[in-house]
Parts: structure tokens; sequence; C-alpha cells
């Protein structure tokens, strides 16, 4: 059974992960922002297994934060097997503040 993500969603994960601040452009930057500002919440479970993969090695201006606090809006979070196997400053924040929820 396939589950429908949110097209905003699926147009985020073919992007991919967030780069760092560092080797971000302004125009990789706006769409993402404009991206996660399509989004409706709450998000799904299963979209937030997706969205967790998107993390990347720093804040990315901001935009880590914003992703966080979206995948936070499922109403199954925190979702188990989401961060399984998964590492990163992010995930781990995710993991903790799941724990102290």
């Amino acid at each position: 059974m396939t589950t429908m993500m949110q097209p905003a969603i699926e147009r985020l994960v073919q992007t991919g992960p967030l780069p760092s601040s560092n080797a971000a452009t302004v125009p990789m930057l706006q769409d993402f922002k404009a991206l996660l500002a399509q989004v409706q919440t709450p998000i799904t479970d299963n979209e937030a297994r997706a969205l967790v993969q998107l993390f990347g090695p720093d804040d990315c201006f901001g935009l880590a934060w914003s992703l966080l606090h979206l995948i936070e809006t499922a109403p199954g979070w925190p979702v188990a097997d989401a961060l399984h196997g998964l590492d990163g400053q992010w995930i781990d924040r995710l993991r903790e503040r799941a724990s102290s929820a």
C-alpha cells in the first residue's frame, strides 16, 4: 500500500538534504523555504519519516529548525522507527526533544 505524500513534501524529498550553510545558494534556500511553507500541518507519520532524512550538517540559516518543527507536527511523533539508523546533530536533537516531551 502506497501512502500519498503532500506534493511539497515529495518535492523536498526529491531535492535531498539541506546543504551546509557554506554550500547553500540563495535560490536553493528560497526554494526549500517556499516548499516548507506549502506543507499543510499536521503532517502524517510517513511524511515525518521522509523528512527526517533531509537534515544537513548544520542549521542552514534556520531551515533545519523549520524542518524539525514541521516533523514534530506528526500525530504519532515521535515515530519509533523514524530515526533508526540515522545520526547527526539534528537527529540527536529530535531524540532529545522526544525523550523530554
